[in-house]
């Protein structure tokens, strides 16, 4: 053991001792630094001392940073890395850095950052990432931060910044950043009312200011007018038919998602059946019903097609269609959601669906709700289960003529085969 002890002590001294070839490392003001600036360096050079507290790359050519890129050098308290040509810092460059207090990555190309990199820097004091071309801070970039004093995102290529990104900054007392071309939009509201109330330090506020949209560029932030703006609220409903008509097996079933919300949500349906998951941006298909260019399958007829008025139509809607429905809408302020379980059934008939509910033949009545062979019925109060019916006899007649009647309705929206009743909301 002590042969052991003694070897270790033996590298230790040996790392203490050694230094990189371009560099100058030595001790100053009880510190052990490393000096490699201005060495025309394109990556960072192997064996540092062990010891070392405080590193400089600063004025290099140092293209980016690769993961593990200063796992010598793990006592680091600073490290200045400004005015190199980094486009790039790779997840784990500088996670193994839990001491640092201070760094400086200021003035270089940096587009691709992997933020996970600050969660182990809690020592964190100073961070400079100005002058770089960062687009995107995630809203958690900063969580771990509880240390920082200041922080500095000036001149770079932001277009908004997510609400709380600074809520883990604690100790933050300085703040730059201005000069980033933001999109003053509902998203960005927050931050002007964050910077008013405030006590920390944000010099240059008249230019921390809109680029877009054209009617408020180069409007200052701290005077931004109010804007109209709200959160999504989503409501689902749906229909199988006309009242009184027949169906037979093959029918389309239509829900609508209504959508309000200021900026325009953007709505997506999430839909759970028996054989796996789909999810489908709206919309995917144009108003005749034929995917759009672009989409998964845009040769043929989507097995459910989703409409840009939020309209969801599923053609030959049978068993394996089962299942939950559910419609989001998400917009800078937010999002909200709505879901409808579907399940198949024959009237008269008891037994389980495929969501693996029991049913019996008819639906009982509950909220407003009243039963109807081919329609969608909730079953009940206690579950939003929706029963659809097909119908005991038809005649072809018959379904033509509830299409007919439908499709003007729809105003042309959809064609449909021979077996198909075309099926949409009263409402629209």
């Amino acid at each position: 053991m002590q042969g052991l002890r003694l070897l270790c002590w033996v590298v230790l001294l040996g790392l203490a001792r050694a230094c990189p070839e371009p560099c100058d490392c030595g001790e100053k003001y009880g510190f052990q630094i490393a000096d490699c600036a201005y060495r025309d360096l394109e990556a960072v050079p192997p064996g540092f001392p062990a010891n070392v507290t405080t590193l400089s790359l600063s004025a290099n050519r140092l293209p980016g940073l690769p993961e593990g890129a200063f796992v010598e050098v793990p006592l680091l308290q600073s490290l200045w890395l400004a005015h190199n040509e980094i486009r790039m810092v790779a997840a784990g460059a500088l996670a193994p850095l839990s001491h640092l207090k201070s760094l400086d990555l200021s003035h270089n190309l940096i587009s691709e950052f992997a933020w996970s990199n600050l969660h182990n820097l809690s020592a964190l004091q100073l961070l400079k990432m100005d002058s770089n071309k960062l687009t995107f801070i995630p809203r958690d970039a900063f969580r771990s931060l509880r240390a920082l004093r200041s922080l500095q995102l000036n001149h770079n290529h932001l277009h908004t910044l997510a609400e709380g990104t600074f809520s883990p900054l604690i100790e933050l007392s300085h703040l730059q950043i201005n000069d980033n071309p933001f999109d003053c939009t509902c998203g960005i509201v927050w931050l002007k009312t964050w910077a008013l109330a405030t006590a920390v330090s944000i010099p240059e506020q008249d230019n921390i200011a809109c680029t877009s949209p054209h009617v408020l560029k180069g409007t200052p932030l701290s005077r931004l007018p109010p804007l109209p703006c709200s959160a999504p609220s989503v409501q689902l409903s749906y229909q199988p038919s006309q009242d009184g008509a027949e169906l037979r097996p093959g029918f389309v079933l239509a829900l609508h998602c209504d959508v309000d919300g200021q900026p325009a949500p953007q709505l997506h349906w999430h839909i759970q059946t028996p054989g796996g998951t789909v999810e489908i941006t709206s919309p995917n298909v144009g108003t005749d019903g034929r995917a759009l260019p672009g989409t998964v399958g845009a040769s043929s007829q989507p097995r459910f097609q989703a409409f840009a008025n939020g309209s969801l139509l599923i053609p030959d809607f049978g068993k394996l269609e089962e299942g939950t429905y559910s419609c989001l809408a998400t917009n800078e302020l937010g999002s909200a959601e709505s879901s409808v379980d579907v399940a198949l059934a024959t009237p008269g008939e008891g037994g389980e669906d495929a969501l693996g509910r029991r049913f019996h033949g008819k639906a009982v009545e509950g909220k407003g709700c009243y039963t109807v062979d081919n329609e969608v019925q909730p079953s009940g109060p206690e579950d939003n289960v929706v029963i659809i019916y097909l119908s005991r006899a038809g005649s072809p007649e018959a379904a033509v003529a509830g299409e007919g009647a439908l499709g003007q309705r729809l105003s042309g929206l959809l064609l449909l085969g021979q077996s198909l009743l075309l099926l949409f909301l009263a409402s629209l």
